[in-house]
Parts: structure tokens; C-alpha cells; sequence
């Protein structure tokens, strides 16, 4: 990978996280109701998710291009905890403000936000030696981890922050969605699609530690994959049926919300189908693979421009119609992360 281009892969995670900040910001200056402040939360928060994912492209392409030193080894992951944090606390203190509707809806999704963007950063302090899996790729299943790979404690340390996040989540949702109320209903269907992309990620976190340390089986070569399809397909089809099932208003939100969430986890699976796919063999389709989170991406964004046209006939979109704006920005944020995944693992292989 030549400089010019690591550049753009790692501008490319700050331009969206910029974007979401700024359209976030631009959406509260528009008015004080309940869905400008929703809409307008939802995108500032998401900022954090974009800047986790700049951490885990800079954490791999320093590697790749030889400018990696013990400095940001620690800063990259460290600055990425810091932000899925404020993001997290950015929740907790909306929540906390006044507590009604909007608030518990916007406070508690920042929350899960957060979680996701703890996620993510677990996927850049696993990959701060990710260079070691071409290296355990050449070496035989018993020949054990290589010299430097993370310790099995670490590495059982490395996977369990995504699953606890994931599980907070779940909890998180169980109550909202028994307090019975519409902001329970909104926000609880929101969290649970969030908790599943904890668990997506925990697939990835999973397939990228096992590697490094020599302990990837073949039978982990679709296993964890099919994790991340799982949940991307519970999400969208738990959407579908949260649209279908009533004809309140403020359905619309949380069900087409929990289909962008499942576009996210299909953007995710890109990373973790093309790990498993180069895994100790050659795949000639390998550079096709980023291609899923642009497809993703543009249909987060296409939706979005239908949704803003329907807005006029039903105020019930503006939410969504604004925050897969924000979803579409994460997903090709994932874009750069795979094209970052298929030039290391490609150039590593040839």
C-alpha cells in the first residue's frame, strides 16, 4: 500500500465522522421539536463510531506502511476508548437531563452507540498486531502462536468486551421495551439492533485474534461469518415486522432504523468473510468483497432520499429519513476498513 493511498483510507473514517458531527449540529439548529432533537443526537453520536473505525484503519495501515512505533500502538485504541466513552456518558447525560420522551429515546441510543463504538475499538487493539496472520498463515496449526501474537488471557479478554457490550444492550432493551411506553417501544427496538452489531463485531474481534495467534480451525471459516449474517438478517426482518405489525406513527423510526442496523452488520460481514476467505488459501475474488459495504452504503443513502420526499406526506420520517444518513456514513466508513483488510492480507499473501 503506497502512502497516497493509506491517506485516503484513513481520511476517509474522519471525513464521515465530520459529517455526521456537522449534520447532526445542522439538524438542531433547524427547530427544538422532538424529532430535531432525536434526528440530530442520533448523527452527533455516531461520530464516535466513525472515529473507532479511523483507529482501527490507522492501527493497520501504520503497520503495513512501516510507521507504526509503540506510540500509537497505545494512542490509536486508547483515543478510540475515550470516544466510544463520551458517547456513552453524551447518552447517559441526555437521559438524565429532563427525562422525557425525546430524551430517553436520543440519551439511550447514544448509549448504545457507544457500545458499538467500544466494539470497534476492541477490533483495533486486537489488530495492533495484525501484520502476525500472514505470519501464523504460514505456519502449521501446531506450530502454536508466533512470537508477539497476544497471550490467550489477553486474547479471551480481547473477545469478551464486545460480547459484554452486546449483553448490556440486551439488557438495556428488555427494559425499555417493558416500560410499555412509546419512548420504551422507539428506543428499545433501536438498542436491540445495536446489540446485534456488538455481536457482529464480536465475530470479527473473534477472527482476528484467532489468526494472530494461530488458532483460526477450519471450521471457524464460515462459522463466524454466519454470526454476522444472523444478525444482520434478525435485524432487517425484525424492522420488517415492526412496520407491519401496527399503523401508529411511531413505528417508522425504530423499523426502518433497525433495517439500516442490518445494513451496517452485512458491511460488517465484508471484513470478516474476507479474513476467513484468504485464511491459508488464495482467493481470487477477494478484491470484489469491498464492494458489499459500498452496496450497503448507497442503500442507506438512496432510502434516506425517499425517506426525506415521504417526510412531506408523514412527519414519522423525518427521524428515520435523517439518521440512515448517518447509518449510510458508517457503512462506507467499513469500506475503507475491507479495502484496508484486502490490500494488507493480499499484499502480505504475494
Amino acid at each position: 500500500m503506497n502512502l497516497e493511498i493509506s491517506v485516503l483510507f484513513r481520511a476517509i473514517p474522519l471525513i464521515m465522522g465530520a459529517i455526521c458531527l456537522a449534520f447532526g449540529l445542522y439538524i438542531l439548529s433547524g427547530a427544538t421539536d422532538s424529532n430535531h432533537f432525536i434526528a440530530g443526537h442520533v448523527n452527533i453520536a455516531l461520530t464516535a463510531i466513525c472515529y473507532a473505525l479511523f483507529t482501527t484503519a490507522a492501527t493497520i495501515i501504520r503497520q503495513l506502511i512501516h510507521r507504526y512505533s509503540e506510540f500509537w500502538r497505545l494512542a490509536l485504541p486508547a483515543s478510540g476508548y475515550i470516544a466510544s466513552l463520551v458517547a456513552v456518558a453524551y447518552g447517559i447525560a441526555l437521559t438524565a437531563s429532563i427525562g422525557s420522551g425525546e430524551h430517553i429515546v436520543a440519551g439511550h441510543i447514544a448509549i448504545g452507540v457507544g457500545l458499538v463504538a467500544i466494539c470497534v475499538s476492541t477490533v483495533a487493539t486486537a489488530s495492533t498486531v495484525f501484520t502476525l496472520i500472514p505470519v501464523s498463515a504460514g505456519r502449521k496449526p501446531e506450530d502454536g502462536p508466533p512470537e508477539g501474537a497476544h497471550t490467550k488471557h489477553v486474547a479471551l479478554q480481547l473477545i469478551a468486551i464486545p460480547v459484554i457490550c452486546a449483553i448490556v444492550g440486551f439488557v438495556l432493551t428488555y427494559w425499555l421495551l417493558m416500560r410499555g411506553d412509546q419512548p420504551g417501544y422507539v428506543a428499545g427496538h433501536v438498542m436491540f439492533g445495536l446489540s446485534a452489531i456488538c455481536l457482529s463485531l464480536t465475530a470479527l474481534v473473534a477472527t482476528i485474534v484467532r489468526q494472530i495467534r494461530n488458532e483460526f480451525t477450519e471450521g471457524e471459516r464460515m462459522m463466524w461469518s454466519w454470526i454476522v449474517v444472523v444478525m444482520g438478517s434478525v435485524n432487517i426482518l425484525l424492522g420488517i415486522y415492526v412496520l407491519i405489525s401496527n399503523d401508529h406513527d411511531y413505528r417508522l423510526a425504530p423499523g426502518i432504523v433497525l433495517i439500516g442496523l442490518g445494513l451496517i452488520c452485512y458491511s460488517i460481514l465484508s471484513k470478516a468473510l474476507l479474513l476467513a476467505l484468504v485464511w491459508r488459501r488464495s482467493f481470487p475474488l477477494a478484491n470484489r468483497i469491498p464492494l458489499l459495504p459500498i452496496l450497503t452504503a448507497l442503500t442507506c443513502l438512496f432510502a434516506a432520499a425517499f425517506l426525506f420526499e415521504a417526510t412531506d406526506a408523514n412527519a414519522g420520517y423525518f427521524v428515520p429519513s435523517r439518521v440512515m444518513v448517518g447509518l449510510g456514513a458508517v457503512c462506507f466508513t467499513l469500506f475503507s476498513i475491507v479495502s484496508i483488510l484486502e490490500a494488507g492480507t493480499s499484499s502480505s499473501s504475494g
